[in-house]
């Protein structure tokens, strides 16, 4: 994985439109990996060429999560970019979008629970974004000394992956990602079904650590100080559980933290401010400026889930805290919005997802309990 794929021609990419910032073009180019689907072996990228630009362009690749339909929300990415006068590429990943083979949906077979598939699947994402990094050098439009890589979840950890293989790349963003991959698989809220399968086919956290060592990032860490990196993290991910967050910052050399008081898909709410804030990073790291993350950043930590009391017994209920004793949210007091009207939930966290407590009714304060899931 760390020789570099074989060099091709490009092709002209196709004019798609003009936004108000930018010129955007549809390229395809073959994989350096061949699987047995021929519609995963073609690599749609979408370019974005900022108008707004006297000189050549600084250029992030974009790498979208697990399971996207579409890339709305890498195009609003590259969009704040744009406004900065730097380019953006976003390229689909193995097996989701234009890739994804008939009678499939997009991602499902990205991870499946074949450590042989898993490892297939994970380098031919990287050799994809080497070679999306060889078409961007050839650019006009594109300074190939500025490069950088963000990604999202899943994005974000072949990010890691690439940005620690290729050199080229001089800086990353990372969102809700993390590293120590058989840690993610066995302990991820999102990868319940290939866990359970993993484990009837013999494998332990251990065993599955060993055969996923060629694809692990930290591997090939080598940390530089002359590579900015900028980890934006959910402090109630369930998905990338936040050990591996951890190790992902303890791997890079001195990054930018930003924490969301969210789980893993709560930043929806505040998507365009984190935007903004990582295309900040980028223009500040490209301009050679310095660059802090913010300290505080407003991000509503919603909870969702089954909250049971001495006054009205079992009920679906949905809030928003209001009040938290510490980071980690042990304790925590929260506004509920149930079928029996609003109440109040006053709690500590006794296991993951399960608190118990006091429960504010129209009638009564009483018992309550409540198992839930930070959005």
């Amino acid at each position: 994985m760390t020789l570099p794929p074989p060099e091709i021609s490009f092709g002209n990419p196709r004019f798609r439109e003009a936004t108000e910032s930018a010129e955007v073009f549809d390229l395809q180019f073959p994989s350096a990996l061949a699987s047995p689907w021929d519609e995963n072996n073609v690599v749609p990228i979408r370019a974005f060429f900022p108008t707004q630009r006297l000189r050549r362009a600084p250029v992030v690749i974009l790498l979208h999560f697990w399971g996207a339909s579409d890339g709305r929300v890498e195009q609003s990415f590259a969009e704040e970019l744009n406004r900065r006068g730097i380019g953006a590429v976003l390229m689909a990943l193995p097996y989701h979008l234009g890739r994804t083979p008939a009678g499939f949906r997009s991602g499902e077979l990205a991870v499946r629970p074949d450590v042989r598939s898993l490892v297939e699947t994970m380098t031919q994402s990287v050799l994809d974004v080497r070679r999306t990094i060889d078409w961007i050098q050839t650019r006009p439009e594109f300074d190939p000394q500025k490069i950088g890589i963000s990604g999202t979840s899943l994005g974000g950890i072949v990010a890691s992956l690439a940005f620690n293989i290729d050199p080229r790349l001089q800086t990353a963003s990372f969102m809700l990602a993390g590293v120590d991959l058989a840690k993610i698989l066995w302990n991820s809220s999102r990868v319940v079904s290939q866990r359970e399968t993993l484990r009837r086919q013999g494998y332990t956290e251990d065993r599955l650590r060993q055969e996923l060592a060629e694809i692990e990032p930290t591997r090939y860490a080598s940390p530089r100080e002359d590579r900015r990196t900028y980890v934006i993290a959910a402090r109630f991910d369930t998905i990338i559980p936040k050990q591996s967050t951890e190790s992902l910052i303890a791997m890079l050399q001195s990054p930018e933290v930003l924490w969301l008081d969210t789980g893993h898909v709560g930043g929806f709410l505040v998507e365009r401010a984190v935007w903004q804030s990582a295309a900040k990073f980028f223009e500040a790291v490209f301009e050679a400026r310095p660059f802090s993350a913010p300290q505080r950043f407003f991000s509503p930590t919603i909870r969702v889930g089954i909250q049971a009391n001495g006054d009205h017994g079992l009920q679906i209920a949905a809030g928003i805290d209001l009040w938290r004793s510490n980071r980690a949210g042990d304790g925590f007091a929260s506004a509920l919005i149930t079928p029996r009207g609003p109440q109040g939930f006053i709690g500590y966290r006794v296991t993951r997802g399960l608190s118990v407590g006091v429960s504010v009714t129209t009638k009564k304060t009483t018992w309550g309990v409540f198992w839930n899931l930070v959005l």
